[in-house]
């Protein structure tokens, strides 16, 4: 028997949108672009990968290193690929520090390999078209690199979510200033989703 995957209907989990109201004031006092004064609720925030989009990381790149991922996580640089996804190093300094002991490789080799890995989890796109049609404001709430734009090259998940905040772009900048308290303070009252072994729904306060 065949299963066909139907995205969850979307009133028993989240608040039909209302009209506009005034923000909290502690949010109303972030500068982040893609936030207004006023705005429909509730606001989604989606975990990227492994979530929407499949993450080669795990699934592509042990192969692509000829590693298990123990010998990986092992050789890697403990920081590198954080400072990557903050957007406080470049994919050119990436490459020289990703491993411990500074081995070259073929970081194009690499991209290509992210590139072909990348794909929508199976159900994902018929759930954000669901709650787009159903005038959800979407946006993208991740760690990641300057390499979402590869994402958002292949998939278009500009269709569905805005990439507001991902950690590349803002990560330097409101991280630092801010503090990670704040920063969730400045999204209080929003729903983020993530989902690594299933779908999971949180609000963050």
């Amino acid at each position: 028997m065949s299963c066909l995957f139907r995205p969850p209907a979307v009133s028993p989990l989240f608040p039909k949108p209302t009209a506009s109201r005034p923000r909290l004031s502690m949010a109303a006092s972030c500068s982040t672009s893609g936030l207004t004064e006023h705005r429909k609720l509730p606001v989604l925030l989606f975990d990227i990968m492994d979530t929407i989009v499949r993450d080669p990381f795990y699934h592509d790149i042990p192969a692509f290193f000829q590693m298990s991922m123990k010998e990986l996580l092992e050789s890697k640089h403990p920081t590198a690929w954080v400072e990557f996804e903050m957007g406080l190093i470049d994919e050119n300094e990436l490459a020289k520090k990703f491993f411990k002991d500074g081995r070259p490789f073929d970081l194009e080799g690499l991209k290509q390999c992210m590139l072909r890995g990348y794909s929508y989890i199976d159900g994902i796109e018929e759930l954000l078209h669901s709650l787009k049609q159903n005038n959800y404001e979407l946006h993208a709430f991740t760690n990641y690199p300057i390499w979402y734009k590869m994402i958002e090259e292949k998939l278009q998940l500009s269709k569905y979510l805005s990439w507001t905040f991902c950690s590349c772009i803002i990560g330097g900048q409101m991280w630092r200033q801010l503090g990670m308290r704040a920063w969730l303070g400045c999204i209080s009252g929003m729903w983020t989703l993530s989902n690594k072994n299933y779908l999971h729904w949180e609000l963050r306060w």
